[in-house]
């Protein structure tokens, strides 16, 4: 083989395994995030002494008396990463 195409392909396997690090933390981040979100969520229940089955209901109700979903409460999977690093750094 050349040493061009040595070193290409040195690139590309160096380029692989910093695509699977880049892929470890990111599910490690949206775990973390799905965590806390999880912890925030509970809170705020408890803060408002709700039982699962009241907050269940409180749930059903609004579903049923919003006309349409705001973007806002739409679920996303999309977090920028780079912000929540900053803040945590």
């Amino acid at each position: 083989m050349s040493a061009k195409l040595n070193k290409i392909g040195a690139d590309l396997e160096k380029a692989r395994a910093k695509w699977k690090e880049w892929e470890t933390k990111t599910k490690e981040l949206e775990a973390r995030y799905r965590e806390q979100e999880n912890t925030e969520i509970c809170d705020i229940t408890h803060s408002y002494n709700l039982t699962p089955d009241q907050l269940a209901e409180l749930l059903r109700m609004v579903k049923e008396t919003m006309p349409e979903t705001p973007k806002a409460l739409e679920t996303t999977k999309s977090f920028d990463y780079e912000e929540e690093e900053a803040h945590e750094n």
